[in-house]
């Protein structure tokens, strides 16, 4: 393997080694970045080990890149500078990581993670195009062979997220973990509860937007690591379920991801592959789950997590009732509630957590909207404004919890019936969307002119019950939006001129 990359003019560490060069500082490109150019796979991650004070270092560079400065990490003065990526049309940012280092390079490498992230290369002798490896734990030949291997016992535990980025970066990669590494994982997996909510999110995110997040949620959970992270999931294991499910809740909520997976075509459904193509999709879909939520979450890899956690409260809520049937009541909303504790632990953002929480208070609505046939356009209109900007996830984590229900057991017609009604919802809902936004038929100083009204909750509620009936198509003008609240709500008009 030979690191092909130039450092072009316009990159950000043609500045920084100038700038480090003139202070008389050692530095070195390290860790994912090397181990990412080595696999030749894009990044934008920069991590960089420098022979001074990062924090003191880190802010001048980003005044000499016109980039922001976060610290990271005050004990083991770590710094970084996030910069706008120029040459990205998408608004792309580079995200470089500057980490202090004492006495030689290869005893700061031998604290680092895994023998693929501890190698380094003179950031000076780069920019003379002098690209000299050092690699004191033989971290190439684990990256020809595709094995994750930790430097050392103490690695792990010094940093108890580096068992977490184990299983993550074997996930992204593509890569194994080497036996002794994945012993210690284990042994090693109540550590995890220690470290900080903020990085646990980062790397469960990145782990969700990898391939096969659902195998990588079960190798979590076989390691001790999933329930130690999120230990409201152990009480889900080997509770039952009523007979159309095939699997107990624990298996149910990990199926459910590999089901959301499917009907985000990002992977397989092994019981039954060609139900994929009566879901609706289509490129407004496609953008819509590529959306970012926050900085480093997505619509997909938040679904995920909705699918993972949507009952989370049925061991709490299991009941038995007298004619023997099992029920599981008000786990929407309960579950909503423990999500929201979840994420707010995890330290997630706002718009994440309420995205999520809503997903999975509303994950049953989809198939309650009609009881035979397709549901009302008003139907439509008040499972969309209740569920506001989770309305379409959750529609896709209602058919993912149905193949995760039925397993090998699907009955197609079922499947494809509930398919149809998630398109005919869509269908509906991006024309009322365009019927609705463009203008209001009545505004509330409308109702105050018009019927006399005061200002209250009066007004609102009859400017909702215009908005929906305008929805379902009831009212298409002002004339016919007024004769409407005259008769349902039996107003009369004080102004004759209206």
């Amino acid at each position: 393997m030979k690191l092909n990359y130039e450092l072009g003019a316009s990159s950000p560490l043609a500045a920084v080694s100038n700038f480090l060069t003139k202070q008389g500082i050692s530095s070195y490109l390290v860790g994912g970045f090397i181990r990412d150019k080595l696999l030749k796979r894009d990044t934008a991650d920069i991590d960089i080990a420098i022979s001074a004070d990062a924090l003191e270092i880190a802010p001048k560079i980003a005044d000499i890149l016109g980039g922001k400065f976060v610290p990271l990490d005050k004990v083991n003065k770590v710094g970084r500078v996030i910069v706008a990526d120029e040459n990205s049309p998408s608004g792309d940012r580079w995200e470089l990581d500057f980490a202090t280092f004492e006495g030689s390079i290869a005893q700061d490498l031998a604290r680092r993670d895994f023998t693929i992230d501890a190698i380094a290369v003179d950031l000076t002798g780069l920019a003379k195009g002098d690209i000299n490896l050092i690699d004191p734990f033989n971290g190439l030949a684990d990256l020809k062979s595709g094995v994750i291997r930790a430097v050392t016992e103490a690695s792990l535990e010094s940093d108890a997220v580096r068992l977490l980025r184990a299983v993550r970066l074997a996930s992204e990669l593509g890569f194994k973990i080497e036996a002794k590494t994945e012993a210690l994982i284990k042994k090693s997996s109540r550590l995890i509860a220690d470290i900080s909510g903020e990085r646990i999110r980062e790397e469960l995110l990145r782990l969700l937007a990898a391939p096969g997040a659902a195998n990588s949620l079960s190798y979590l959970d076989d390691l001790g690591l999933l329930t130690a992270i999120i230990p409201e999931l152990k009480r889900a294991k080997k509770v039952k379920q009523p007979a159309e499910h095939h699997w107990d809740v624990f298996d149910h909520s990990i199926k459910t991801v590999a089901a959301a997976e499917f009907v985000l075509h990002e992977g397989k459904w092994e019981y039954a592959e060609k139900a994929l193509k009566y879901v609706p999709w289509s490129e407004t879909i496609t953008r819509h789950f590529n959306e970012e939520v926050s900085h480093g979450s997505s619509r997909r890899s938040l679904l995920k997590l909705s699918a993972l956690l949507h009952d989370i409260a049925k061991p709490q809520t299991k009941a038995i009732t007298e004619d023997g049937r099992m029920r599981f009541l008000g786990h929407a909303k309960d579950g909503a509630d423990a999500t929201a504790d979840i994420l707010e632990r995890l330290r997630f953002s706002g718009k994440e957590i309420k995205l999520v929480e809503t997903e999975v208070e509303f994950h049953l609505r989809p198939t309650q909207m009609s009881q035979e046939g397709m549901p009302s356009r008003r139907a439509i209109y008040r499972y969309f404004r209740d569920s506001g900007k989770a309305g379409i996830d959750t529609l896709y984590l209602s058919l993912a919890d149905h193949l995760a229900t039925r397993g090998p057991d699907l009955e197609i017609d079922s499947w494809q019936e509930h398919a149809k009604v998630v398109d005919y919802v869509l269908t509906q809902h991006f024309q009322q969307e365009s019927s609705v936004a463009p203008a209001k038929l009545v505004s509330g100083h409308d109702l105050i002119e018009i019927f006399g009204l005061s200002p209250g909750p009066k007004v609102g509620e009859i400017l909702e019950a215009v908005r929906e009936a305008q929805a379902s198509g009831e009212l298409a003008n002002r004339e016919s939006a007024l004769r409407y609240i005259r008769q349902a709500f039996n107003l009369s008009s004080v102004n004759r001129h209206a």
